[in-house]
């Protein structure tokens, strides 16, 4: 099948009959390197209107117009990077440098006019039928790397894999507290997917609440102590209780993440005070700046704008993290409070009844 020819007006410093000559060779090369698999007039057609842009392009300086699916495809962009190859690969070193520039800004700018429309490609996957799967699963893709450097760093700031000195040990600990804030993010986002709501220990089981407290306070402990504050934890003397442990260690390290990133100086106190009818309030306080009338009407609205950065804030801008608090406290049974006052801090508690344990 012979290539049909392409017309292409005259215009300064650009040989268009080079370029015509060079998309007969490029759609002939893909003829021959995928055979009958292939729609030859298509690929004719797709390589004169690539050759048609780049002139329009080179002669008028100007973006091109949008493309058609046909040329605005996989076909499309394959096509002109071969003929890209195969025009600049022929260029003399004697070659006009004014001429070689003017060629190479008019394969850009119909490299830009044939690119996907990326955000409409993500827009219509994320608002399909598999659009909330295909969150989840980014969000598992991303949270396995993250702990195994969670772990890593850990592992290395303890000084288990060799001695550090203190810039390393600071700069592993900021490494460890953005990986938290990432793993803690992306399991925000599949609690969220799930409803947020989901107990994963439907049935009460007994647990130790000081072991929980220590297990926050180990996991944090890196990030507090980067930033130079103190984390205070205060278990009820009876310890050992019924209920969820995997729902309330999930709210408790939430909140203690939160208070970390509202304190600048001062503690972090993670408490549990005795109540009637085997009652615990469960608090965690920060000696933070508060927070102002604004953030407090939105604190619990998932995906919201991060406006609250530029007040000085620095708790997620997405409301993630409170978001999934408040559903998990409500599916165990109590209600979020928070407490704030500038210069005072902030508190968060709730009161869920924990009856007793017999043994663990």
């Amino acid at each position: 099948m012979t290539v049909p020819e392409t017309r292409v007006e005259s215009f300064a410093d650009v040989d268009d009959r080079a370029l015509e000559a060079a998309s007969r060779t490029v759609a002939r090369a893909f003829r021959n390197e995928f055979g009958d698999a292939v729609d030859r007039d298509e690929v004719a057609a797709v390589a004169a209107d690539l050759v048609q842009r780049v002139c329009q392009a080179a002669r008028e300086d100007e973006e091109p117009p949008p493309a058609d699916p046909h040329t605005a495809s996989a076909l499309g962009r394959y096509l002109l990077d071969r003929l890209s190859e195969e025009v600049f690969g022929a260029v003399s070193p004697q070659e006009p440098t004014r001429r070689v520039l003017r060629l190479v800004r008019a394969f850009d700018a119909v490299r830009h006019a044939i690119q996907p429309a990326w955000s409409d490609y993500f827009t219509s996957r994320l608002s399909g039928p598999g659009g909330l799967d295909l969150v989840v699963e980014v969000a598992h893709d991303l949270r396995s790397p993250l702990t195994s450097v969670l772990f890593l760093a850990e592992t290395l700031q303890r000084g288990q894999s060799g001695t550090v000195n203190d810039v390393q040990h600071r700069q592993l600990g900021l490494i460890y507290g953005a990986a938290l804030g990432l793993s803690t993010v992306t399991s925000d986002i599949i609690e969220l997917a799930r409803g947020g709501d989901r107990l994963v220990d439907q049935q009460l089981s007994p647990f130790s609440v000081s072991e929980i407290f220590e297990s926050v306070r180990d996991i944090v402990s890196p990030i507090a102590e980067e930033k130079g504050l103190e984390i205070r934890v205060s278990p009820p003397p009876s310890d050992h209780r019924m209920g969820h442990p995997l729902a309330l260690s999930r709210v408790l390290l939430n909140l203690t993440t939160n208070a970390l990133k509202f304190a600048d100086q001062g503690y972090v106190e993670i408490a549990a005070t005795p109540g009637e009818h085997h009652t615990l309030e469960f608090a965690v306080r920060d000696t933070g700046r508060g927070i102002s009338d604004d953030a407090l009407e939105t604190l619990y609205q998932p995906f919201r704008r991060a406006a609250s950065r530029r007040a000085g804030y620095c708790f997620s801008g997405t409301g993630l993290g409170l978001a999934i608090c408040r559903k998990l406290v409500e599916a165990m049974g109590a209600s979020l409070e928070v407490q704030t006052r500038p210069d005072w801090g902030t508190r968060f508690s709730f009161a869920l009844a924990l009856p007793p344990a017999t043994e663990l």
